[in-house]
């Protein structure tokens, strides 16, 4: 959770741990922690789970402006399981926008169909945009493994408009493809999460003719209201991602 407990316009904090307090109703897991002093125990971190409207408006009442999740759950024991989501987050660097991270979704849209994927996008809510499919894979390297290979492979055929690295000087007019955000450390803007901004922009599911179709950013900038309209006209667009997941291919 991304917390703002002074507005948009104070300081705002990142916290992984339950915070002090938490009514006994949240669920929880806690899990092994990638820093020696995480957690709330050496080498743990207990997660809110936040899977209904009760705990949803009690991270609201946090301030949790923001909610970014993994790209994996959690199962008995409890336990990290294998990725089940794959994920790439097109960054536009200085001088680009989400209009060309546009037209580099729809060339990654081509590939991972050609790869038997079904790959479904969102805004980031913020500059960029995403693209995410339903994976499955045993071994959790493999979904940065293949995510790493499919920006070299964009990067080497779209140089003026693709990298893959993250040097901020290479990235001027064009788009970052992070594919590192599949690392099982990194987390990603939860679909449907505000952002902490004066304007509340939300990442929000869109439809690939959007895609194709935007020519400018405001096209592709949505606020809370606007996302509540979005959803009686079309649903919940990444209903799809639970039922297209398959097998990650091999690259």
């Amino acid at each position: 959770m991304v917390r703002f407990p002074d507005g948009t316009g104070g300081e705002a904090f990142f916290e992984k741990n339950l915070p002090r307090g938490a009514p006994d109703w949240v669920q929880t897991v806690t899990l092994p922690s990638s820093g020696s002093r995480g957690g709330r125990g050496p080498g743990t971190i207990t997660y809110a789970l936040i899977e209904d409207l009760p705990s949803l408006v009690w991270a609201a009442n946090l301030a949790a402006l923001e909610l970014h999740v993994r790209q994996w759950t959690v199962g008995p024991g409890p336990k990290r399981l294998a990725p089940d989501q794959l994920v790439f987050d097109l960054d536009p660097g200085e001088g680009a926008s989400v209009v060309e991270c546009c037209r580099v979704a729809e060339r990654l849209l081509e590939v991972l169909t050609a790869d038997g994927l079904t790959p479904l996008p969102k805004t980031s809510g913020s500059k960029g945009l995403q693209v995410s499919c339903g994976v499955r894979v045993r071994r959790p390297e493999r979904t940065s493994a293949y995510a790493k290979a499919i920006a070299e492979q964009l990067a080497a055929e779209m140089p003026d408009l693709v990298v893959f690295k993250m040097a901020k000087n290479l990235r001027t007019g064009r788009v970052l493809i992070d594919w590192s955000q599949n690392h099982v450390a990194k987390t990603t803007i939860a679909p449907y999460s505000l952002r902490g901004r004066a304007t509340p922009t939300v990442s929000t599911p869109i439809t690939w003719d959007e895609v194709r179709a935007c020519r400018t950013p405001a096209e592709l900038t949505f606020t809370a209201d606007d996302v509540l309209h979005r959803v009686d006209d079309h649903g919940d667009l990444l209903a799809e991602l639970d039922a297209t997941r398959v097998a990650l291919p091999s690259r």
